[in-house]
């Protein structure tokens, strides 16, 4: 199937790429922090720096569309799959990737959006779109409303896809004008969706139902099913075990470390972004020995290690490279930001402190 869609996914993967060349060409205009999380009030509360903003959603991204697709061409169902069906999984990524970095280059240079309102209208546009081609979708086990009832029925999948392509086109221009609601209940508005979702496959059900009530039910190969299903049930055990080893490997790993230079000191990260901060930046420094982290907006939190940006109602936003064994921090203010830093005990974390108060110091 990839073999005879060829141009499709080159001019699909260089779209999604397309971002990054838009930020070679705007680097030295970009800020050196980028916002790249945003709540559901529209405010951004997350920042990574230039070259992770600029290169690794359009990576991430291009590495789950060519996931995404071969999974889908390894499906040997997806031989028989409608053509405009199939196509239109070439596009959903591309069209992710130019509003996702479309938005973070808009804040960048300063543009105040209302995200909620554009979130709204491109979550909308995109149900009805797929909605548009969910009846024309062939049984299949990557796209679509993939029941047990409607993969064992070639008559519930081609019900349950007419009933789920009605639902989604009428709740997706129904949910478009959302983002225009008062932001406190924007986010009781993002779980409309997920009835897109439920409804069909409750549909599914009770129609499989109806099917064994009336002795209409005509299923496909079972034994063929059965075998398929099978393999689908190791192939997901196999997975799922790879990504809880992985998880688990990187939840209890990972250091970070402080190196000393002449004007400046960089923070080492295993899992985030390293930072430099000059010492005559340092406007600020405290040794605490409790310190309260609050919330993390965006980064990485582990029974080992928080980092990234964090708030709390003392500090509001702010920076954070820390283990989670040790209760001692720095207080850093660096250009009017937050930065809170420690160590694996409170003597290393003392050490920090006292290193970086003579630095300041010497460079006042």
């Amino acid at each position: 199937m990839l073999r005879n869609n060829k141009w499709k996914l080159i001019i699909s993967s260089l779209l999604i790429l397309l971002p990054i060349l838009a930020g070679i060409i705007l680097w030295d205009s970009l800020p050196e922090q980028m916002a790249t999380h945003w709540g559901t009030s529209g405010n951004a509360n997350g920042w990574s720096s230039r070259g992770f903003a600029v290169f690794f959603l359009p990576i991430f991204l291009l590495v789950l569309h060519w996931v995404g697709l071969l999974v889908t061409a390894m499906d040997h169902k997806s031989k028989t799959q409608n053509p405009k069906v199939y196509g239109m999984a070439f596009w959903i990524v591309p069209f992710i990737s130019l509003f996702a970095n479309g938005i973070m280059y808009a804040t960048a240079f300063g543009k105040t959006l209302n995200l909620p309102f554009y979130l709204s209208v491109l979550m909308g546009l995109t149900f009805v779109v797929i909605g548009n081609y969910m009846p024309k979708a062939t049984q299949n086990r990557t796209m679509g409303i993939k029941t047990v009832w409607a993969l064992h029925s070639e008559e519930n999948w081609n019900k349950t896809h007419r009933f789920a392509g009605k639902v989604w086109v009428i709740g997706g221009v129904l949910f478009m004008p959302a983002g225009l609601l008062p932001l406190r209940f924007f986010p009781f508005a993002l779980l409309v969706p997920i009835l897109f979702g439920v409804s069909p496959a409750l549909y599914s059900y009770l129609y499989y139902r109806k099917q064994k009530k009336n002795g209409t039910l005509i299923e496909t190969d079972a034994a063929a099913f059965v075998k398929e299903k099978k393999v689908h049930i190791i192939a997901s055990v196999i997975i799922t075990v790879f990504v809880v080893l992985l998880f688990g490997f990187i939840a209890f790993t990972g250091d970070v470390s402080l190196e000393y230079g002449e004007d400046a000191f960089t923070v080492r990260a295993t899992y985030f972004d390293d930072a430099t901060v000059a010492y005559d930046a340092i406007e600020s420094i405290e040794y605490r020995e409790n310190d309260m982290p609050g919330m993390r907006a965006f980064g990485y939190a582990s029974p080992r290690l928080l980092m990234g940006a964090f708030q709390n109602d003392e500090f509001g936003n702010y920076t954070r490279y820390s283990y989670t064994a040790c209760d001692a921090a720095v207080i850093l203010t660096v250009n009017g930001k937050i930065i809170v830093i420690n160590a694996k005990t409170e003597a290393e974390t003392k050490l920090i402190y006292d290193t970086l108060t003579e630095k300041r110091h010497m460079h006042e």
